[in-house]
């Protein structure tokens, strides 16, 4: 008897000195098709397993901020993020690809493009000024020869610009992104340009943190990899499962509104296409550090 309790204390020794579990990593993703895969992969309780937390959020300036504050120890974003939070992080880097725009970032208006160039109104636009629709909004200035002078910058989140109503007595434009496009369509607008045809900016989002928290948290990391690539196949297999378990992150769309939205991206999770690393050659951003 005492031979046992012996080795009973010795097994719950060794066991109370391996390696201890891992903390909590939290994620700030906000809310876009192309992030599906985390809030599918997290609903199901896949990253409960690895103490992975999905830090919900409505826009990519808040997903920022909630970094920036210490309240998160990575962010999903655009390559736009990448380069703002670069300038105090110096080691950030890309670890994970999601998905290349494609039609998902778009410009809406009640106006036509034509009725925006001859109009000498100025134009109320509304857009996360600290985020990838800046760029958008300039290349779809740039595209339209639409002079910057007449554009009245109205800086709000997705979830607010995403209620605003076509009141039709002055021209607005609106810069946004799947799935908040699709209440603006209902409430009037239309989409006249988008990085499917007319915008020549590429898109691109990614998983992004330093090398220190890499360093501090490598294993979940790669098992997040795995997770992801697992839900991009969950969605291949059976989307409408899939579908149920992200509508709540993607503001309640109908089923056939988040097929629709499929359309809008491309996945890029697995590969780079030799064109798409050139192009974020380009942009000054990395691959190299991809898991």
């Amino acid at each position: 008897m005492k031979l046992l309790v012996l080795l009973l204390s010795t097994l719950l020794f060794l066991t109370s000195c391996s390696s201890p579990k891992d903390k909590e990593l939290k994620i700030s993703v906000n809310s876009w098709i192309g992030y599906s895969p985390l809030f599918y992969a997290y609903d199901k309780g896949w990253l409960k397993k690895h103490n992975i937390k999905v830090v919900h959020v409505v826009s990519l300036a808040e997903s920022m901020y909630i970094y920036d504050s210490k309240n998160a120890d990575a962010l999903t974003g655009t390559q736009y993020e990448y380069t703002t939070l670069k300038k105090e992080a110096k080691n950030l880097t890309p670890i994970m690809m999601f998905d290349k725009s494609f039609g998902g970032d778009m410009v809406m208006s009640n106006r036509t493009t034509l009725e925006l160039q001859e109009s000498n109104e100025t134009i109320d636009t509304h857009l996360e000024l600290n985020s990838i629709n800046s760029l958008v909004l300039a290349e779809f200035l740039k595209y339209y020869r639409i002079d910057e002078q007449k554009i009245n910058y109205i800086n709000q989140d997705q979830e607010s610009i995403s209620t605003l109503k076509n009141s039709k007595t002055k021209p607005k434009l609106i810069v946004t992104y799947v799935p908040y496009n699709i209440r603006l369509k209902k409430n009037g607008f239309k989409t006249i340009a988008s990085t499917r045809d007319e915008l020549a900016i590429t898109v691109v989002d990614a998983l992004f943190v330093t090398q220190y928290t890499l360093s501090k948290h490598e294993a979940q990391f790669k098992a997040l990899k795995i997770e992801t690539n697992r839900a991009i196949e969950a969605l291949e297999k059976n989307p409408q499962e899939y579908y149920k378990h992200v509508k709540y992150y993607l503001q309640d769309i109908s089923y056939e509104e988040f097929l629709d939205t499929l359309h809008d991206i491309k996945w890029i999770n697995k590969t780079l296409s030799k064109e798409l690393k050139e192009r974020l050659q380009e942009i000054d951003f990395p691959t190299n550090g991809l898991l």
